[in-house]
Formats: C-alpha cells, sequence, structure tokens
C-alpha cells in the first residue's frame, strides 16, 4: 500500500522532525564493547530519585488497578501551600514538557508567531511547528537570552514568548533588572511562558522570581519540574503556574489521567524531602566548581552555567562524544541546538566527575577533539 502522506499530513508537520532520542545505556554499551558506563548526557539527578518518594512508590504500588486522581488533588492542595499559590492556579503534566504543548494547543493556532530564544530547549520549535504557528528565533547574545531582542521581536502577530532561566543547553541565565524590563516591554496580548526546570540549582541573589510577577495581571506561565533536583526523571511529572483562567482553559484540552498514581505520591513526598534537595544541591555546587576548575587546567573553553550541565567547547562535538563513548563516558553532542563544536555535561557524582575528566584529557591527548585556549 503506498500512503499518500502529502494528503494526509499537513505540511507543517511533514516538515517537523522528530526529537531525536538517546539509546538505552545497555545498547550503548553492547555496540561499543564497554562495561560499567555513565551517563552525564540527560541532566538527571546524579543522587538518584528522593528517598522519601521511593518509600512512597512502594506504598502506592498495591492501588495500581485503580486510575489515577485526574485532579492531583493532595499534590496540588501540598504544593500550592509551599508556593503560596492558589490551587487553582496549579496544572500538573506529563514533564513540563506537557505543560508546553498543552500551552500551545490552547493559545496557537496556524498564522500565530511564537517568539523565543534561537539555541533554548529544542522542543520550543517544534511544538511550536506541530500546530501550524511559525517559530520567530532570536540569537542569543553572549550564550544567554537576550530579552531586549526578544521584546523587539514581538509584532501583532506573536502570541507566546518562550524564556529559559536557566537556559538549556547553555546554563545561563537572564538576571532580575533584565526580566522586569522585558515584562514592561511586552504587550498586553502576549502570553510568557518562563521555562525554570533548573530553577533549584541557581544561587544567585538577581535571580528573578517569576512566581512574584503573577500577582500584577499579567499573561504568565511559570513552568517547574520533578525531574531535576527531586530525581524522578523517569516518572515525568511536572508543573505549571498561572492565572486559573488560563489554567481552566488549558485543563479542558489536557488528557484526564495524565499524570500517574505514582508519579503523584513520589512527588507528594519529594516535596517534603528538603534533604535530599541540600545534598543534590551541595553535590552540584562542588561538581560544577571541580568541572571548572579541571576545565581551566586542560585549557578547554566551557560556558560558565547557573544549572546542573556545563556547556564544554572541545572543538568537534561529535568526534568527542564518540571517543568518549570508547570510555565509558556518555555526554550529549549539540549539533542540533547549533553548538557543533561543544557537548553538554551533567554534573556527576564526584568519582564521575572525575571519570570525565580523566577521559577527556585521554581523548584530547590523543587528537580526538581540540581544546579551545582562553
Amino acid at each position: 500500500m503506498n500512503i499518500d502522506l502529502k494528503a494526509l499530513v499537513p505540511e507543517w508537520i511533514r516538515s517537523l522532525t522528530a526529537y531525536p532520542p538517546g539509546k538505552p545505556i545497555e545498547e550503548l554499551e553492547r555496540e561499543y564493547g564497554i562495561f560499567d558506563s555513565i551517563k552525564l548526557a540527560s541532566n538527571e539527578n546524579p543522587l538518584g530519585p528522593s528517598p522519601k518518594a521511593v518509600a512512597a512508590i512502594s506504598a502506592a504500588l498495591v492501588n495500581l488497578h485503580r486510575y489515577p486522581d485526574g485532579n492531583c488533588f493532595y499534590l496540588k492542595r501540598a504544593l500550592a501551600k509551599k508556593l503560596g499559590v492558589s490551587p487553582d492556579a496549579l496544572i500538573f503534566g506529563n514533564g513540563s514538557n506537557e505543560i508546553i504543548e498543552l500551552a500551545v494547543r490552547t493559545f496557537l493556532q496556524r498564522g500565530d508567531e511564537a517568539v523565543m530564544a534561537d539555541q533554548a530547549f529544542v522542543i520550543y520549535r517544534l511544538v511550536t511547528q506541530s500546530v501550524g504557528a511559525a517559530s520567530k528565533l532570536v540569537p542569543l547574545r553572549h550564550f544567554t537570552h537576550d530579552l531586549g531582542a526578544i521584546a523587539d521581536a514581538i509584532t501583532p502577530a506573536t502570541r507566546m514568548v518562550f524564556l529559559a532561566n536557566p537556559n538549556n543547553p547553555t546554563g545561563t541565565v537572564f538576571f532580575r533588572r533584565e526580566w522586569e524590563e522585558f515584562l514592561a516591554a511586552v504587550p498586553p496580548h502576549v502570553i510568557v511562558v518562563m521555562d525554570e526546570a533548573y530553577f533549584e540549582f541557581v544561587e544567585d541573589p538577581e535571580y528573578p522570581d517569576s512566581l512574584a510577577a503573577h500577582t500584577h495581571n499579567r499573561l504568565l506561565i511559570t513552568l517547574r519540574t520533578f525531574s531535576k533536583i527531586y530525581g524522578l526523571a523517569g516518572l515525568r511529572i511536572g508543573f505549571g503556574v498561572a492565572d486559573p483562567v488560563l489554567v481552566e482553559v488549558m485543563n479542558r484540552v489536557r488528557a484526564p489521567f495524565n499524570v500517574s498514581s505514582l508519579a503523584q505520591a513520589a512527588a507528594l513526598a519529594a516535596l517534603d524531602d528538603d534533604d535530599h534537595v541540600v545534598r543534590t544541591r551541595r553535590c552540584n555546587r562542588e561538581g560544577m566548581a571541580y568541572l571548572r576548575s579541571e576545565l581551566a587546567r586542560l585549557r578547554v573553553e566551557y560556558v560558565p552555567s547557573w544549572a546542573n550541565f556545563v556547556l564544554v567547547n572541545v572543538g568537534n562535538g561529535v568526534k568527542v562524544y564518540e571517543s568518549l563513548l570508547r570510555e565509558g563516558v556518555i555526554v550529549r553532542p549539540l549539533g542540533v541546538y547549533g553548538f557543533p563544536e561543544h557537548v553538554r555535561v551533567s554534573i556527576g557524582t564526584a568519582v564521575e566527575n572525575e571519570r570525565f575528566v580523566a577521559a577527556l584529557e585521554r581523548v584530547l591527548h590523543r587528537g580526538g577533539g581540540s581544546a579551545t585556549a582562553f
């Protein structure tokens, strides 16, 4: 049977490129003939999930024959109290990624524009294109969102702006003054989506609190996740904070049981696990300091990061990625983001960080890439 995709599929879907998935560690080990590899490619929590979350999952297993609570009632109530917002201002998703999709499906249509940084989370443009809207890309400035240029790029056709703070894949942030100036420049008809998946790792007094801006009648959606600092990436649970009017209409397109019962139980328990958050921040802080010091010693250029990963200029990203694979170290090449010379390296445990540095030094010494001097 010859399927005529042109007749079946809209042009804006046919021209999409699927998000490139990574291979399982087991498959990479088999393919490259290695074992005991370490994964520093996906910005995961190297300490694992919150122990309280693991205990809650075990307790919830006996109820797997029941459908999950479609309203996330108990989690919503606990999170609203923690954040100081109304429960009606919260929406939960299969990772914060689903909230991005819900916002786009709800508020964008063919002919609309969404403005975003060129080298930000690639899902923004993929989801925007999937509804027939146009992505207006603004170049980064010094690897950072150029909020002035993003504001200038807004037109009457613009319905949404995506921001990531910290930005993935660069790890950079913009600060409070820039954020406030940007908000003052945004027309009232534009929805600002602020992606804060990594905000818990930022320890800077000038980092803006986007939740504070929700009190000023702005069209603003803040995205956060349990995947990173709480270590629940495998359960896929994130949330959005917005005006209850926006939340109510997004809930109209949300699937009834989009967040599993195990994810809800784990997230609820993780909210009460301050010790795990403190340990994770300490691990990240110490690991970041170590990598900065070692990369400087190797005279390898990197982008200062406020997240739990670092963007490293190795000269040839794909070549170094493949060479590191043979050393049992998995990082992320970033050609898809327009950084062909870079790899993104997640902060691991002390042992994992040391293995990465030793492997990188060997690869560069053999000519597997080219260090960029400061």
